[in-house]
């Protein structure tokens, strides 16, 4: 049952008509057009007729005219797949084969890459770039599914700082686990996001079984430690971050009103995630020509 965004304790089954945010009894305000939260409410309303336009106008109007219909999570899933877009269009060979193109090549994750070529833009690019249709594909669903239960409940600013922070914390976890490996994709920063939503749910009393949250946890991890190919390290990093930056947006960001503590909580992860990655980076042997996921 959703809970009112003003409330977090109140369980209620009644949203905004114009923004969509559950409001309990006490936030709700009647309107010609239905309940709206206070804040909606206080925006006087306007008939106007609108013009005829072409097939299409309304959808470029939303998309490209108003910045509230794009969100992290749209931008994100866009920036990766047009990544991945790229490494075709470079003539990316994928899995099965030692030539991966140069997008693949110059963007992977690896030791050797950050302590002989200092190439520590890889912390970051690493987790754009996917190695298959299948891995792209079932990486974006699951973004999909857990950026739009996050960024709704915690804002923008919010999610797009747990999302990189958990990305460079899985660049860390990597390389403690298996620095001489490449490897490649967002599933670290997504497993972040999914312990940030665990978390936020926790604190607005959410039950984590019964939404599933917690099965859906338990059978990840066990696929991540059980699946040949898929970077333990990514992902137990990942999600350590989402978790710790999860609770640092329920105790400072909602409790108490500190956004600045969360962002700078946020910061530190991924500085400290960053130096940590450096730090153990070490490896200096050949790499070989498989990659994790």
């Amino acid at each position: 049952m959703p809970v009112c965004y003003r409330h977090p304790t109140r369980e209620t089954g009644v949203s905004c008509s114009n923004c969509g945010r559950p409001i309990c009894p006490d936030c709700m305000t009647p309107t010609s057009v239905g309940m709206r939260c206070p804040e909606c409410a206080g925006e006087r309303t306007r008939v106007h007729r609108v013009p005829r336009r072409a097939p299409g106008a309304a959808f470029q109007q939303a998309v490209w005219h108003d910045p509230r219909s794009w969100s992290i999570t749209h931008a994100l899933i866009f920036i990766n797949c047009a990544v991945f877009i790229w490494e075709v269009a470079t003539g990316v060979t994928f899995s099965g084969s030692n030539d991966h193109g140069a997008v693949l090549t110059n963007g992977w994750l690896a030791g050797p890459y950050l302590t002989i070529e200092h190439q520590y833009w890889r912390l970051l690019t690493s987790g754009f770039i996917h190695e298959s249709i299948w891995h792209i594909g079932m990486n974006m669903l699951s973004l999909w599914f857990v950026g739009r239960s996050l960024e709704p409940a915690i804002g923008r600013t919010f999610f797009a700082a747990i999302y990189f922070s958990s990305l460079l914390a899985g660049s860390f976890g990597v390389l403690l686990f298996t620095p001489d490996q490449p490897t490649l994709g967002a599933s670290g920063a997504i497993f972040g996001v999914f312990g940030a939503l665990i978390m936020v749910a926790h604190a607005r009393r959410i039950p984590l079984w019964a939404t599933g949250l917690i099965p859906i946890l338990l059978l990840n991890l066990v696929i991540t430690l059980s699946v040949p190919g898929v970077s333990v390290g990514g992902h137990l990093g990942g999600l350590a971050a989402g978790l710790l930056t999860g609770k640092l947006v329920t105790e400072y960001g909602e409790k108490r009103s500190r956004r600045s503590v969360v962002l700078l909580g946020c910061l530190a992860v991924a500085a400290l995630s960053v130096v940590g990655a450096i730090a153990v980076a070490g490896g200096t042997g050949l790499m070989p020509n498989g990659s994790q996921i």
